[in-house]
């Protein structure tokens, strides 16, 4: 069942225009939540927000954004003021400029979106856009205010509809040859055929299941059987530790070790 639509709007290319929705491509709402409890009573704990010098509980119709312009100086503003901020990408997504599909580095993509026209006589212009950006192998770029943030997006066709990811800004992005200075620039040749055959090995067409979470099984599991009681194991008298193992392994040895393994169990299969 398709979920209430995000956010609505207008999709814009040009002097072609069509209405469109949005809703969030990913989701949490099957995560396992907790609420925090009182332990001695077993009654949940709320928060409020405190005045900080005076210690007294703010009502709602009280609270408002500040600005900091210096230390305990704010310049204010109400949700109204914050509301009428004239900016056309609250409702318009438009398209200025294109960028081949693959150009994108996949660290700038910050969170999908599905985007659909909201109505059947914007049909025809939403599908025109996609499939022109579909025959030219192009994404779009715009911006869009997401949670009263301007956000630059981009637009990627996808099947029948249109993918639509937030971008983070270029200063959001750490340079990665800062973190790759030092690392050896060529592995040892001989070992990467040894490499190649354990990963033609493992690779298998991708599917969702390679990526399950088996914390939130455990979760599931260790609420079902809170009732029974977890008690830690005495540690048997007269033995003695036995000393940790080095963690330093030769990697030709563990190379030829791990695809002999990976043989035998494609065999016993």
């Amino acid at each position: 069942m398709a979920l209430r639509p995000y956010w609505k709007g207008y999709l814009k290319l040009s002097l072609v225009t069509c209405p469109v929705n949005m809703t969030p491509a990913t989701s949490e709402s099957e995560k396992v939540r907790f609420h925090t409890l009182n332990r001695d009573t077993g009654n949940r704990v709320v928060s409020r927000y405190i005045d900080s010098v005076t210690g007294k509980p703010v009502t709602d119709e009280n609270e408002v954004k500040g600005y900091a312009r210096g230390e305990n100086d704010y310049v204010i503003l109400t949700d109204d003021e914050l509301d009428n901020v004239a900016l056309d990408t609250v409702k318009t997504i438009d398209i200025e400029k294109f960028a081949p599909a693959d150009s994108i580095e996949w660290v700038y993509l910050e969170k999908p979106h599905y985007l659909m026209p909201d109505d059947a006589v914007g049909n025809e212009a939403f599908a025109v856009i996609r499939d022109a950006m579909k025959a030219d192998k192009v994404v779009g770029i715009s911006k869009l205010v997401i949670g009263r943030r301007e956000k630059a997006v981009v637009l990627e066709p996808r099947d029948d509809g249109i993918v639509l990811w937030s971008l983070r800004f270029g200063d959001e992005v750490r340079p990665e040859e800062n973190y790759f200075e030092d690392i050896v620039d060529e592995a040892d040749p001989d070992l990467i055929p040894l490499v190649q055959h354990l990963i033609k090995q493992k690779t298998k067409r991708w599917s969702p299941d390679m990526v399950s979470d088996p914390i939130q099984e455990s979760l599931l599991k260790l609420i079902a059987e809170k009732k029974k009681a977890l008690k830690p194991k005495k540690p048997t008298k007269g033995k003695k530790a036995e000393e940790p193992k080095s963690n330093v392994v030769n990697i030709m040895d563990a190379l030829r070790k791990s695809v002999s393994d990976e043989l035998k169990n494609r065999k016993a299969g």
